[in-house]
């Protein structure tokens, strides 16, 4: 789950993380009356689950998502230009995303930019801290070429992050005195929301030392750990449905594991190791998968007919691969909702179905006598090669 950034700075807020002042605004009237409150120079944003919105543009032709401005009524009249409209940038692909909700803040006068992210690292299960002097660009592309600005520190779980490694990432991102001070600060804080929210991310790009000498985080973006949102109840009211995929929050409502992806033969599996293998195994025999889908280890007929709507939902699916492994997947429910999904879509594109494991010869009878028009696969192989040959004969 992904958050805004006027979110962002609400949970900085509640954290004592330093960052600039503003509030968020629906509509222009509201951009002027926080524009007001906050007062000076100012920053008019884009609030979208995507970055790059600096330098993307809006379909009515604006440019740009940030831009900077004097006075309330000038906010007022960006917010207009804005809100309503669909923003394009390098993120959000061709179909961009509407703006719903703008960020008015204080404009900040920069000397300089930096990196900081709290990461879990999935080699040692642990939390990682990744800094740079590099700020407010690519932090992937600066690990390409300069993986030398850098910084890496591993936080013992047990132990949190301690005093002296705030001071040793400030001292490699060259903060010194007072600003050493303000960094532990900010790191500290920023450390026990990572560990108090359940992130898996909290990155903030740019961190800035401004020209008055003041530390900020100026933008943030998080990412929080799924299995834990039960216990989030103040994160999960943060969620905006809006700038998710329909298909997997459609998927959600029926506990189904859903990701859209930009191929054209969908997978319907049981279980997550499966699902990754069926879509390598799809691209080995020289398809391309348009999702993943688990739909897990119990799942009941409803389930496999609302998957099957969610990935007929998807224009560009041409084929797709049902590929069940019965542990305690009873086949024959499997089987059951293939044949009702099949007949209440009126399904008029390739379908392979490989059935092992927990009741698969009655699942096999129920297919075989459904009279639907299917391809029945030995293996995992010989499925995945069939659904790509259909797709391909057909196209």
């Amino acid at each position: 789950m992904n958050i805004h950034e006027y979110q962002a700075r609400e949970l900085f807020a509640k954290f004592d993380v330093a960052t600039q002042p503003g509030g968020v605004a629906f509509t222009p009237d509201e951009a002027e009356q926080v524009a007001a409150k906050v007062g000076g120079k100012l920053v008019v944003k884009a609030q979208i689950h995507a970055g790059g919105r600096g330098k993307g543009t809006f379909k009515n032709g604006f440019k740009g998502g940030v831009h900077l401005c004097d006075t309330p009524a000038e906010a007022k009249e960006l917010a207009a230009k804005m809100l309503g409209q669909v923003l394009v940038t390098h993120q959000t692909g061709p179909d961009g995303k509407e703006v719903g909700k703008v960020f008015v803040g204080a404009a900040v006068e920069i000397a300089r930019e930096l990196y900081f992210a709290i990461l879990l690292d999935r080699a040692t299960s642990a939390p990682v801290v990744i800094a740079s002097t590099e700020g407010g660009v690519d932090i992937e592309a600066v690990a390409e070429k300069t993986p030398e600005k850098i910084i890496r520190i591993a936080v013992n779980p047990t132990l949190g992050l301690m005093p002296y490694q705030t001071r040793n990432i400030a001292a490699a991102l060259g903060l010194t005195g007072k600003l050493m001070t303000q960094a532990s600060k900010l790191f500290t804080n920023l450390y026990k929301l990572f560990i108090d929210c359940d992130c898996s991310m909290v990155e903030v790009n740019p961190l800035v030392v401004t020209k008055t000498g003041e530390l900020l985080a100026l933008d943030a973006k998080f990412n929080f750990d799924d299995n834990a949102l039960y216990r989030q109840p103040a994160v999960v009211a943060m969620r905006d449905i809006t700038e998710e995929d329909p298909r997997e929050v459609e998927a959600s409502k029926h506990a189904l594991n859903y990701i859209g992806l930009d191929g054209n033969i969908a997978c319907l599996v049981n279980g997550a190791g499966l699902a990754m293998a069926t879509m390598d195994i799809i691209q080995y025999a020289g398809g391309s998968p348009a999702n993943f889908l688990d739909v897990g280890g119990g799942a009941s007929k409803d389930q496999v007919t609302e998957a099957f709507k969610i990935i007929l939902g998807d224009k560009n699916v041409k084929g797709i691969l049902v590929n069940i492994f019965g542990g305690i997947m009873d086949c024959n429910i499997i089987a059951n909702g293939i044949v009702e999904a099949a007949k209440e879509t009126h399904l008029s594109i390739p379908l392979v179905v490989r059935l092992e494991g927990n009741n698969v010869e009655a699942g096999k009878k129920t297919l075989a006598s459904s009279g639907l028009t299917l391809i029945t696969g030995d293996n995992i192989l010989d499925a995945a090669q069939k659904v790509v040959a259909a797709v391909k004969a057909a196209a």
